[in-house]
């Protein structure tokens, strides 16, 4: 009997073992190796099967990460050899060179090597995961109206308003909202043809919901989540001197997820609309005043 227990046991658990081998084959190198399913259709195929999904999340993260890196240093040398060359150039030729645009040149791409680098750090701070110890309490009504007063428009004038019926409370880091909030006013401000509204709403008593409209061209439905991607501009805003790094609206969908909310764009039939909603802060009931005594 303990023989036949033996090799019964042997011969049940002989796919695990094959399950075993394939799994500790998987490496950086050849991330695209998948376990045999037996057809047997117990806990060992549903074993398999959980293995052969959690590599493909796996593989589909470091493509990810590739493709990340890969845009990366592609954003990144374009402002570097820009820079490097009107330098040559004007050290070349330092007689015939216009120092004060030479200068501008330099200034400019160097902002720009500096917005992406503190948008790169960001992007890693936010791909960590770290959850949010102690949160505050921020009043976007507060935030926005404060932005929509102080928010600088170089380029061209445009409008700018904030409406709201009352304070609008969420747990969250002043820090990352104001983020945020600059990051889609930032995009609203590059399609906007004249104006900028941004409303703020309680709903149901247990989330605020904001949205940020501009009278701009809009965005095509099937670009409607692609845009929320990294490094990703769409035809009308594909010169990197005007049309940022490619990183805001990725960066604000993150900030909204880091703060268990959600960011997406809502169709209009004119311009684009960005609604975000937020979990609404708790506020404290009031304490009677026979308590207080």
């Amino acid at each position: 009997m303990a023989a036949i227990a033996y090799f019964a046991v042997r011969i049940a658990l002989r796919p695990v073992e094959a399950i075993r081998v394939l799994t500790a084959s998987v490496t950086a190198s050849h991330p695209r190796e998948r376990v045999t399913v037996p057809a047997t259709g117990h806990e060992i195929t549903a074993l398999a099967t959980t293995i052969n999904t959690t590599l493909q999340r796996l593989d589909n993260a470091a493509a990810q990460q590739r493709r990340f890196v890969a845009d990366a240093a592609h954003e990144l040398r374009s402002p570097l050899t820009t820079l490097l060359a009107s330098l040559e150039v004007a050290l070349a030729y330092p007689e015939r060179t216009d120092w004060p645009a030479a200068t501008t040149t330099a200034a400019r791409q160097t902002r720009r090597l500096q917005a992406l680098t503190e948008d790169l750090l960001l992007l890693a701070r936010l791909d960590t995961r770290t959850p949010i110890v102690s949160p505050d309490t921020v009043d976007l009504t507060a935030l926005a109206a404060q932005l929509a007063e102080q928010y600088p428009f170089n380029e061209r004038p445009l409008t700018l308003t904030c409406d709201s019926a009352a304070p609008a409370h969420t747990p969250g880091t002043p820090d990352d909202y104001e983020r945020l909030l600059r990051n889609l006013i930032d995009n609203a401000a590059r399609h906007a043809a004249h104006r900028i509204q941004i409303t703020i709403r309680d709903q149901d008593d247990a989330w605020v919901v904001l949205t940020v409209h501009d009278d701009g061209p809009g965005i095509p439905a099937e670009d409607a989540e692609r845009i929320f991607e990294r490094f990703v501009r769409l035809d009308d805003a594909r010169s990197r001197d005007h049309g940022g790094t490619g990183l805001g609206l990725a960066i604000a969908r993150d900030l909204a997820h880091r703060h268990h909310g959600t960011l997406t764009l809502t169709p209009r039939t004119l311009g684009a609309c960005f609604q975000l909603r937020l979990p609404q802060a708790l506020t404290p009931a009031p304490v009677p005043a026979s308590a207080e005594k």
